[in-house]
């Protein structure tokens, strides 16, 4: 990835990493790359519920502003709601400020084209060496000629009434739980499956701009759990901090993963039609058991790099419509252009009103095979020794030979953190948590 931006924009600590210097020169060098032979760009910016948020989107602007672009502030939405009202509002570039599922000391900036889909590489390349290398100047707007700043009234609602035009049913007599992560699901997501005519049970939802993902969300599901266990709920869904993610629990409170998220969706799809190519996408994190899942079904799969962004990237170079992670982003590219948490769980219930089958039922059209995570905290000098540190790769050789072909060893560089995340999946767990140890311990002594 490049020195600014991971895969899924820059992200930081906010007010060291990710400095308000930084944002300032982020909007300019933006403004300039995205808005070429525009005599007065537009620019929306979105943010989350941290309480950096609001200095960011400030500094941003003020770049914006300063090379002569128009701002338009959405306030607190989620990060698919800034992708969707870009095109809907013929403005030519979008800022969403956020740092996902991180805790609340971090916080990100991600990029919009004005399509609605995220900057490709190239284009953050561009971003970049204006930054960093000076390759080019941002111009300096006087006069009239600086940007303005207005704030959009209509957003939670233009966002909402898209979301609803994805399903064909309502979900009378259906009882849900929802939690929002203290994030910008709290917004959106109660009245979204209110309207539809759902029992909405919401936890979560009282953000303070300190408690997003605080034990809460799709990375925190123990609260969600009980809720729908102790509510005798359907089902519940977990929404992250920008809310482009989600991972749901059936009535029995057991999780449903990505991974399963993408076989019901994409097994219904093909039922009614709308598989195109009949292919889904996933990453090289996704589960054997899909893989196996869709042998049997007769569904295609292809695997790309850990990544929505890549997901997406192969989901239009083939013409595929839908495609995800294991982590609970999953893409409907009939309707959207990005991740959507709250679509996805909107298109699951849909699932469940259509067939009458329980959460339950669907899920298990998918034997999941054990898989064991550790995450390696490392230094910045570390991950990028990680390629070619000669002992870490005998580690994972090794473990690759004691392995064989009952399961698989993927070891990367996180793409938002300095972390180096060692997974192994194969069908003895207590052999792959022990092999997964081994590996992470070489780590932590070759690249602290």
């Amino acid at each position: 990835m490049g020195r600014l931006f991971g895969t899924d924009g820059a992200r930081g600590v906010a007010n060291s990493e990710i400095s308000c210097e930084l944002a300032t020169q982020i909007g300019k060098a933006a403004a300039m790359v995205l808005t070429k032979g525009t005599e007065k760009p537009r620019v929306l910016i979105g943010k989350d519920t941290r309480i950096s948020g609001d200095m960011l989107e400030n500094a941003i602007a003020c770049g914006l502003c300063s090379v002569g672009a128009d701002v338009m502030t959405l306030g607190v939405v989620p990060t698919p709601a800034v992708a969707y009202l870009v095109k809907k509002y013929g403005y030519d570039a979008a800022v969403m400020i956020s740092a996902s599922h991180n805790p609340c000391e971090y916080n990100g900036i991600k990029i919009f084209k004005s399509d609605g889909y995220k900057l490709p590489d190239a284009i953050e390349d561009e971003i970049e060496a204006i930054i960093l290398d000076e390759v080019d100047t941002p111009p300096v707007k006087l006069g009239g000629d600086v940007g303005r700043i207005t704030v959009c009234e209509n957003t939670v609602h233009d966002y909402i009434d898209h979301l609803k035009r994805t399903v064909d049913c309502n979900f009378d007599g259906m009882r849900i739980a929802l939690d929002c992560a203290n994030g910008s699901a709290s917004v959106s997501a109660e009245k979204l499956f209110s309207d539809l005519g759902a029992s909405c049970t919401v936890i979560s939802a009282s953000p303070n701009g300190v408690n997003i993902n605080d034990n809460c969300g799709s990375t925190h599901i123990e609260a969600l759990r009980k809720t729908v266990v102790e509510n005798k709920l359907l089902a519940g869904f977990a929404f992250d901090g920008d809310a482009d993610r989600m991972l749901a629990v059936d009535e029995n409170g057991e999780l449903v993963d990505g991974d399963k998220i993408i076989a019901i969706c994409a097994a219904h799809m093909k039922a009614e039609g709308k598989l195109r190519k009949n292919t889904a996408v996933v990453t090289v994190m996704t589960n054997m058991g899909f893989g196996k899942y869709c042998e049997e079904t007769g569904i295609d799969y292809t695997s790309t790099k850990v990544g929505d962004r890549y997901v997406l990237e192969n989901m239009l170079e083939n013409g595929y419509s839908i495609g995800g992670e294991q982590s609970g982003h999953v893409i409907f590219l009939d309707y959207a252009t990005t991740g959507d948490g709250q679509l996805t769980a909107l298109q699951v219930l849909r699932i469940m009103k259509k067939t009458g089958k329980k959460l339950s039922e669907l899920a298990s059209c998918m034997k999941v095979y054990p898989q064991t995570m550790i995450n390696v905290r490392v230094s910045k000098m570390g991950k990028a020794r990680f390629k070619d540190d000669r002992e870490v790769k005998n580690a994972i050789e090794q473990a690759e030979k004691q392995l064989g072909s009952s399961g698989r060893v993927l070891v990367r560089v996180s793409g938002t953190e300095p972390l180096v995340r060692v997974m192994l999946e194969g069908e003895d767990k207590i052999m792959i948590e022990t092999l997964a140890k081994e590996i992470a311990e070489v780590i932590k002594t070759r690249l602290i």
